[in-house]
């Protein structure tokens, strides 16, 4: 095993490498830019290395300083997360040629599936079924037209280097797939250096199911079962699960079957998802490989009880994996949250500001993969994802029952986080019969966000209220500069600006 590893990255994903390392006697060194100076994982590491200014492209995007950052501190092998250099195939092959071990699948792995075109190509090579489509870049938009009409509206323009719906465009019919092209290409060259955008047939209100897969250098290669994650906002995942409701024991062994075979023709070793579009008739399409961790990743481990960051670096170190196929099954229900400092009622508008307070829900079957404490400010430099909260049950009832217990337990005060949509989403008819695709919550957001909270929503708000006024006083009472001075007014403590700030995070927006 590795003595040093440095984690190429930030926030809730720093944090989650640093304690699987610890917990296997391996020392830590994380990187930070100006912005991150007092973040938790920085905090955290055993050692902290100022890569660049704020701007990730002047510092979690400069390869060069993280490798000599990892030369310089003597760490063996480096471990990018998910996002920023993750899935970069220059860079693991960089990573490589310097002498350091990457933490992830090989370089020409990613360069396989790290085009969606280049993946779609060798999945039909290899029988694996793919929504029909182009294999190759669209030249213009006459190309577009003619191929559109051959498939039938509507279609779906997608950036080939893209990801989290970047360079994405649905189109109804022809006399918008023009703008839409450019459109595409327009944000696709902005997001990814790269403008090239292909077509495929836009399934109607189909499931996102992904299958998480994991491989030595041995010959070993795993399905680890399922996760649904079709409640998607402008094609970002929002709340994952595992299993699936819509997946048979037969479903599952056979897309299992499916993405074992579309990683072992890319040479695949590491941890690694396909996704698929799972249709209303039960047949599915490959969509793409993520050559990398994911962020839903907690939902898998809790219904399989494999580490997989764990088993990434024991993996990279050369171990083989102990598991069989048979072996593996899911044991109950997991759910996961994105808490994201966004404002669900202005069309998630991004906040921020310093996080005053931080109450953390805990009790059975709860976990919590954060990034933030109080006193952390939230900006605009990175993603707004501040943390994962996570939930097993015995069944999906309890798992969702459970979430929205654990959410209405957490306390974000200081900026504007989703916590209200989750708990609205917890308490929809739909969601909680798992009636859910990727167009669902695009359908029925209006109708989540209108709903008026409960009376114990209400109540818990006030209560929350109330103990964080009180210990605003206190606190204020007990630092007063001035000795003698009478009881301070509630105006002066702030205990009415608390109650109000806090019944507004907690749905009382009226």
């Amino acid at each position: 095993m590795f003595k040093k590893v440095l984690i190429a990255n930030r926030g809730e994903i720093a944090l989650r490498v640093i304690r699987a390392c610890h917990e296997m006697g391996v020392r830590t060194v994380a990187i930070y830019s100006d912005a991150d100076v007092r973040a938790p994982h920085v905090r955290e590491a055993d050692e902290a290395i100022l890569i660049g200014p704020p701007p990730s492209s002047e510092s979690y995007l400069r390869g060069d300083k993280i490798i000599e950052a990892a030369k310089q501190t003597g760490a063996e092998a480096i471990h990018p997360g998910y996002g920023f250099l993750s899935e970069r195939e220059w860079f693991a092959r960089a990573v490589r040629d310097a002498g350091i071990v990457w933490i992830g699948p090989p370089a020409e792995a990613i360069a396989a599936m790290g085009s969606k075109t280049a993946a779609r190509t060798l999945a039909v090579a290899n029988g694996v079924p793919v929504v029909p489509g182009t294999t190759e870049a669209l030249r213009d938009a006459t190309e577009a037209e003619k191929i559109a009409k051959k498939f039938g509206y509507p279609v779906l323009l997608k950036a080939a280097a893209g990801g989290g719906g970047k360079g994405m465009r649905v189109v109804i019919g022809p006399k918008d797939l023009a703008g839409a092209l450019e459109a595409a290409r327009r944000e696709a060259k902005s997001a990814f250096g790269d403008d090239a955008v292909y077509l495929e047939k836009f399934v109607v209100q189909p499931r996102h199911v992904e299958i998480q897969i994991l491989g030595d250098n041995h010959g070993t290669m795993l399905s680890l079962g399922e996760r649904e994650c079709s409640v998607q906002r402008r094609h970002q995942k929002m709340i994952e699960e595992s299993p699936s409701v819509a997946v048979t024991p037969e479903l599952r062994k056979k897309m299992g079957e499916t993405a074992v075979r579309a990683a072992r023709a890319a040479g695949y070793v590491n941890a690694g998802t396909c996704e698929f579009l799972l249709d209303q008739s039960g047949e599915f399409y490959f969509l793409e490989m993520n050559t990398r961790l994911q962020v839903e990743h907690p939902v898998t481990e809790l219904v399989t009880g494999i580490d997989l960051v764990q088993w990434q670096l024991r993996i990279a170190a050369g171990e083989k994996l102990p598991f069989r196929q048979e072996e593996i099954s899911p044991r109950g229900w997991a759910i996961e949250c994105r808490i994201t400092s966004e404002d669900a009622s202005n069309n998630f508008l991004p906040s921020t500001g310093r996080i005053e307070h931080l109450h953390l829900p805990s009790g059975p079957g709860v976990r919590w993969d954060g990034g933030i404490e109080s006193g952390s400010e939230v900006g605009l430099y990175y993603d707004p994802m501040l943390a994962k909260l996570i939930v097993w049950g015995a069944d999906r009832e309890q798992a969702v029952t459970r979430m929205r217990r654990a959410l209405v337990d957490l306390i974000i005060q200081g900026v504007e986080t989703s916590r209200d949509f989750h708990v609205q989403v917890m308490d929809d008819d739909e969601f909680r019969r798992g009636a859910i695709d990727i167009q669902w919550l695009e359908r029925r957001l209006g109708s989540i966000l209108e709903r008026r909270p409960s009376e114990e929503f209400v109540r818990v708000a006030a209560i929350a209220g109330a103990l964080l006024a009180e210990r605003d006083r206190s606190a204020r009472a007990v630092s007063a500069p001035v000795p003698g001075a009478g009881r301070p007014s509630a105006e002066s403590t702030g205990v009415a600006d608390s109650w109000k700030q806090a019944a507004r995070l907690d749905g009382l927006r009226s």
